[in-house]
């Protein structure tokens, strides 16, 4: 299940993250998105969990909970597989 995390405070990192939600289950991936100029934190993130029912209960437990200071918004990722969000490279 691909899970989408935003507000994150720019001091996060993917070992925080994936520890925050190995505590629901199995994740494959905890990816932090950073800028391709300067290589920072843009503030949101994906996670890949290998089993649905726990990445659902992560989404559920999460959303609106308070990580490295700020309050989180956790969702699951409505983007097909495959999929960019960057409107030039669709076709």
């Amino acid at each position: 299940m691909n899970i989408f995390v935003a507000k994150l405070d720019f001091k996060t990192t993917d070992q925080t993250l994936r520890a925050l939600f190995e505590q629901f289950g199995t994740v494959e991936s905890a990816s932090i998105v950073c800028s391709r100029d300067n290589g920072k934190s843009r503030g949101y993130a994906f996670v890949e969990m290998t089993d649905d029912k726990e990445g659902m209960n992560a989404v559920k437990m999460l959303d609106g909970t308070t990580l490295d200071g700020r309050e989180i918004v956790v969702q699951k990722n409505k983007q097909k597989a495959g999929m960019s969000n960057n409107p030039q490279t669709r076709r």
